[in-house]
């Protein structure tokens, strides 16, 4: 990993599940085929023609508008979980079968770590680059935790399915036995409000009603793996920006702790995007400042692209590496001009 002070930091990181590290979406009911397809749908650009039909300016999938006036097939008609099946879509039907065969399930059906696909077919419920990130994690010595952060209501499958890969019965990850963490089933909740932010799972209830640092110091001394289900009538109420979103609380002056965020929601626009990220701009205050996207986008905050997490099983690493070298200059630009804010593009 990277070195200097942020190999030392302990990683939080707190993992989407739908169309991030599952291929599929409990809220919508999409199987893999579909969420693929879904997913296609809000990384391919172009715009309305001259008589208002659809025109390509792109034939490569990306995060970003690959031009000036680009728009996503997606925010002009919407999600479709057929997206290359039938009409402009079908330039990217190849495309959606390549990575659909990568995600096919090797050998013997699991019933934790596999899903049912079409007749015949068997799938990866968790991408193998996930496991592949805390394979090498573990092996490189470091300290960290995961927390499963979803709107959907599929954690206690995925956390069952981390447990039976860290037990060793994963094929192509034997090697995760070795990995002394512990996974807690009981999945939990966070709710939010105009007045306050409250999270429970089990017996544990927290509340901001005293300061918001209570639950950056929750999960910033968060133990093994876990997951929580996010608020998503509250991220609809307002309009699905960034003030609705998952809340994520960043410390710059914790010298010992990183948290990440990874969610193919999060977008450079605040008012389409998943997360609401919140920095303690003081030491030791209580009440964060709600600081834009682009301030913690590949520091803090990571889009994933779907494509490369399924296609290239170090992306989750190579992302976690990216965020740590940059929050390292993240911090050191907020010590030199405090007032400024860095721009993680």
């Amino acid at each position: 990993m990277s070195g200097g002070a942020g190999r030392r930091r302990r990683l939080v990181l707190h993992v989407d599940l739908n169309n991030t590290v599952v291929v599929a979406d409990t809220v919508t009911r999409q199987a893999p085929r579909a969420a693929l397809n879904t997913f296609l749908s809000t990384v391919t650009w172009g715009r309305a023609g001259a008589a208002g039909e659809w025109e390509w300016v792109s034939d490569c999938p990306s995060l970003r508008p690959p031009c000036p006036g680009a728009l996503s097939y997606y925010s002009r008609h919407g999600r479709d979980p057929a997206f290359t099946e039938a009409g402009p879509g079908r330039r990217f039907r190849d495309l959606h079968a390549r990575h659909l065969r990568l995600l096919e399930w090797p050998g013997r059906p699991h019933d934790a770590l596999s899903v049912p696909g079409e007749p015949g077919k068997r799938y990866h419920l968790i991408l193998p680059s996930f496991f592949r990130l805390l394979d090498t994690l573990h092996r490189d010595g470091r300290a960290f935790a995961v927390v499963f952060r979803t709107f959907g209501t599929d954690l206690p499958r995925a956390l069952q399915a981390v447990r039976s890969a860290l037990e060793g019965q994963h094929p192509q990850f034997p090697a995760l036995r070795d990995v002394a963490l512990p996974v807690d089933l009981t999945p939990g909740q966070i709710r939010c409000s105009k007045r306050e932010v409250v999270l429970t799972r089990g017996a544990e209830r927290l509340t901001t009603r005293e300061g918001r640092r209570k639950l950056y110091n929750y999960f910033s001394s968060f133990e093994g793996i876990g997951g929580f289900q996010d608020h998503f009538d509250w991220w609809a109420r307002n309009q699905f920006s960034s003030q609705g979103g998952k809340p994520l609380w960043i410390d710059p002056h914790d010298p010992d702790i990183h948290h990440i965020f990874i969610d193919d929601n999060i977008r450079l626009d605040d008012g389409d995007t998943i997360v609401h990220p919140q920095v303690f701009s003081e030491q030791g205050s209580s009440s964060p400042r709600t600081v834009p996207t682009s301030e913690l986008y590949n520091v803090c905050l990571v889009q994933t692209n779907l494509l490369e997490a399924i296609a290239d099983e170090d992306y989750f690493l190579r992302c976690v590496r990216r965020c740590e070298e940059n929050y390292d200059h993240y911090l050191a630009c907020m010590e030199d001009t405090p007032s400024q804010q860095w721009d993680g593009q």
